[in-house]
């Protein structure tokens, strides 16, 4: 994967430099809030080197996210394919996002996820780009808005990779992006 540059950041695949960001991101109780699980140092290493894979194989996946100023990840942010989701048609792309708290509320994953669909729709030519979510993790359903997404309630699921153990987190809400979309909403910001 080449690098990609925002105002603010640079989204890259990940380096060794990155582990001990990595690990905190999927080991800490707020970011991990709507996820069962939490990793400990050995998984989040499998995990970083299971997305680096991707990303060298496909030329995108979750990337790291670094501010450019400094050269510190802060999470990662991108698009990758939803092959784990066997109901979803071969070939469908999700966006998605993780970041360490510090650096929520700075408007990072709104500039890196607007490079991500750019990439997407422009590089990749793809026909659409979804999200999903816990039901009630307005955080990241308010990004999923913020990028022009549209929620589509008959395509909700209960995830099949929560156990029932943890049911509050099953439900998952849907959001969608046509290329058509979200060229029309470029335009309009362009327009400005």
């Amino acid at each position: 994967m080449k690098p990609m540059r925002t105002g603010r950041l640079v989204l890259r695949n990940w380096q060794d430099r990155d582990r001990e960001l990595f690990h905190r991101i999927n080991s800490d109780e707020r970011v991990m809030e709507f996820f069962p699980f939490r990793r400990d140092r050995v998984q989040a290493d499998a995990k970083m080197d299971e997305l680096r894979g991707v990303i060298d194989r496909d030329g995108f996946g979750f990337a790291a996210a670094e501010v450019a100023a400094t050269g510190q990840c802060i999470g990662f942010v991108g698009i990758t394919r939803t092959d784990h989701l066997p109901f979803l048609p071969a070939g469908t792309v999700e966006i998605g996002w993780r970041l360490a708290p510090e650096f929520w509320g700075k408007g990072y994953v709104t500039e890196a996820s607007e490079a991500w669909l750019a990439f997407g729709f422009e590089t990749l030519g793809l026909g659409e780009i979804v999200s999903f979510a816990v039901e009630n993790n307005r955080r990241s359903t308010a990004v999923m808005e913020r990028l022009g997404m549209t929620a589509d309630p008959s395509a909700d699921f209960d995830h099949p990779g929560i156990p029932d153990s943890h049911a509050a987190l099953k439900r998952h809400v849907f959001y969608r992006l046509g290329r058509a979309d979200w060229q029309q909403q470029t335009q309009k910001r362009a327009a400005r």
